[in-house]
Protein backbone atom coordinates (compact mmCIF):
# COMPACT_ATOMS: atom_id res chain seq x y z
CA UNK A 1 0.00 0.00 0.00
CA UNK A 2 1.25 3.55 -1.52
CA UNK A 3 0.48 5.98 0.98
CA UNK A 4 1.13 9.63 0.48
CA UNK A 5 0.41 11.95 3.64
CA UNK A 6 -0.07 15.29 3.05
CA UNK A 7 1.14 18.47 5.00
CA UNK A 8 -1.94 18.63 7.52
CA UNK A 9 -1.77 15.25 8.03
CA UNK A 10 2.34 15.20 9.06
CA UNK A 11 1.78 18.34 11.24
CA UNK A 12 -1.45 16.60 12.42
CA UNK A 13 0.43 15.43 15.78
CA UNK A 14 1.82 18.85 17.21
CA UNK A 15 -1.69 20.29 16.57
CA UNK A 16 -3.51 21.10 20.01
CA UNK A 17 -4.55 17.84 21.58
CA UNK A 18 -7.26 18.77 23.61
CA UNK A 19 -9.91 18.46 20.71
CA UNK A 20 -10.99 14.77 20.31
CA UNK A 21 -10.90 15.03 16.84
CA UNK A 22 -7.45 15.83 16.10
CA UNK A 23 -6.08 13.93 19.04
CA UNK A 24 -8.13 10.84 17.26
CA UNK A 25 -6.70 11.97 13.71
CA UNK A 26 -3.31 12.33 15.58
CA UNK A 27 -3.33 8.71 16.82
CA UNK A 28 -4.56 7.63 13.11
CA UNK A 29 -1.51 9.49 11.50
CA UNK A 30 1.15 7.74 14.43
CA UNK A 31 -0.22 4.56 13.45
CA UNK A 32 0.00 4.90 9.84
CA UNK A 33 3.60 6.16 10.36
CA UNK A 34 4.62 3.19 12.44
CA UNK A 35 2.76 0.80 9.60
CA UNK A 36 5.58 2.58 6.77
CA UNK A 37 8.52 2.63 9.78
CA UNK A 38 7.78 -1.30 9.72
CA UNK A 39 7.33 -1.98 6.27
CA UNK A 40 4.40 -2.80 6.02
CA UNK A 41 3.19 0.30 3.96
CA UNK A 42 4.78 2.73 1.86
CA UNK A 43 5.16 6.54 2.49
CA UNK A 44 5.29 8.05 -0.97
CA UNK A 45 6.33 12.51 -1.10
CA UNK A 46 6.37 14.61 -3.34
CA UNK A 47 8.74 17.61 -4.56
CA UNK A 48 5.89 20.05 -3.60
CA UNK A 49 5.35 18.48 -0.04
CA UNK A 50 9.09 18.63 0.49
CA UNK A 51 8.96 22.39 -0.44
CA UNK A 52 5.60 22.91 1.66
CA UNK A 53 7.88 21.54 4.49
CA UNK A 54 10.76 23.53 4.37
CA UNK A 55 8.88 26.92 4.11
CA UNK A 56 6.59 26.35 7.20
CA UNK A 57 7.17 29.29 9.60
CA UNK A 58 7.91 26.91 12.41
CA UNK A 59 11.44 25.78 11.58
CA UNK A 60 11.53 23.09 14.69
CA UNK A 61 8.86 21.88 13.23
CA UNK A 62 9.67 21.96 9.84
CA UNK A 63 13.03 20.03 11.05
CA UNK A 64 11.10 17.17 12.88
CA UNK A 65 8.44 16.66 10.17
CA UNK A 66 11.28 16.31 7.19
CA UNK A 67 12.64 13.87 9.59
CA UNK A 68 9.32 11.85 9.22
CA UNK A 69 9.09 12.40 5.14
CA UNK A 70 12.55 10.78 5.09
CA UNK A 71 10.57 7.72 6.00
CA UNK A 72 9.07 7.77 2.32
CA UNK A 73 10.42 5.43 -0.14
CA UNK A 74 9.72 7.26 -3.26
CA UNK A 75 9.88 11.16 -3.94
CA UNK A 76 7.51 12.75 -7.27
CA UNK A 77 8.84 15.30 -9.20
CA UNK A 78 6.88 17.78 -11.18
CA UNK A 79 6.27 16.59 -14.44
CA UNK A 80 4.62 18.08 -17.25
CA UNK A 81 1.62 15.22 -16.95
CA UNK A 82 1.60 16.43 -13.09
CA UNK A 83 0.92 19.78 -14.21
CA UNK A 84 -0.80 19.47 -16.49
CA UNK A 85 -3.40 16.86 -13.82
CA UNK A 86 -3.06 19.86 -11.63
CA UNK A 87 -4.69 22.10 -13.97
CA UNK A 88 -7.32 19.83 -14.23
CA UNK A 89 -8.05 19.57 -10.76
CA UNK A 90 -8.09 23.68 -10.45
CA UNK A 91 -11.23 23.69 -12.93
CA UNK A 92 -12.81 21.26 -9.90
CA UNK A 93 -12.06 23.91 -7.29
CA UNK A 94 -8.77 23.01 -5.73
CA UNK A 95 -6.65 25.74 -5.23
CA UNK A 96 -3.24 25.44 -6.89
CA UNK A 97 -0.61 23.87 -4.47
CA UNK A 98 -3.48 21.52 -3.10
CA UNK A 99 -3.79 20.45 -7.13
CA UNK A 100 -0.26 19.71 -7.68
CA UNK A 101 -0.36 17.57 -4.05
CA UNK A 102 -3.19 15.44 -5.54
CA UNK A 103 -1.23 14.89 -8.69
CA UNK A 104 1.67 14.01 -7.44
CA UNK A 105 -0.42 11.74 -5.05
CA UNK A 106 -2.20 10.37 -7.99
CA UNK A 107 1.34 9.36 -9.97
CA UNK A 108 2.05 6.79 -7.89
CA UNK A 109 -0.10 6.38 -4.17
CA UNK A 110 -2.69 4.10 -3.36
CA UNK A 111 -4.36 6.90 -1.11
CA UNK A 112 -3.85 10.70 -0.61
CA UNK A 113 -4.42 11.37 3.37
CA UNK A 114 -5.58 14.60 4.50
CA UNK A 115 -7.39 15.97 7.72
CA UNK A 116 -8.46 19.28 5.61
CA UNK A 117 -12.65 18.80 5.01
CA UNK A 118 -12.66 21.35 2.48
CA UNK A 119 -10.19 19.58 0.36
CA UNK A 120 -11.55 16.28 0.98
CA UNK A 121 -15.22 17.73 0.16
CA UNK A 122 -13.56 19.19 -2.95
CA UNK A 123 -11.34 16.09 -4.33
CA UNK A 124 -14.90 14.03 -3.87
CA UNK A 125 -16.57 16.00 -6.37
CA UNK A 126 -13.76 15.74 -9.09
CA UNK A 127 -14.37 13.35 -11.54
CA UNK A 128 -11.78 10.56 -12.91
CA UNK A 129 -9.70 10.56 -9.98
CA UNK A 130 -7.82 7.59 -9.69
CA UNK A 131 -6.71 7.66 -6.62
CA UNK A 132 -8.67 7.27 -3.10
CA UNK A 133 -8.77 10.86 -0.86
CA UNK A 134 -9.38 10.14 2.70
CA UNK A 135 -9.10 11.24 6.27
CA UNK A 136 -6.61 9.53 7.85
CA UNK A 137 -8.57 8.00 10.96
CA UNK A 138 -11.66 7.24 8.58
CA UNK A 139 -9.16 5.01 5.99
CA UNK A 140 -7.57 3.58 9.00
CA UNK A 141 -11.31 2.11 10.12
CA UNK A 142 -11.87 0.96 6.59
CA UNK A 143 -9.01 -0.86 6.16
CA UNK A 144 -7.71 -2.42 9.77
CA UNK A 145 -9.76 -5.68 10.30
Amino acid sequence: MKIYLDNCCLNRPFDDQSNPRIHLEAEAVKAIITMCEQGNWLLISSHVLIYEINNAPDRQRANIINMINQLSKEVIPITENIRQRAKTFEKGGLQAFDALHLASAEENADVFLTTDDQFLKKARQISGLTIKVSNPLHWLEEILP
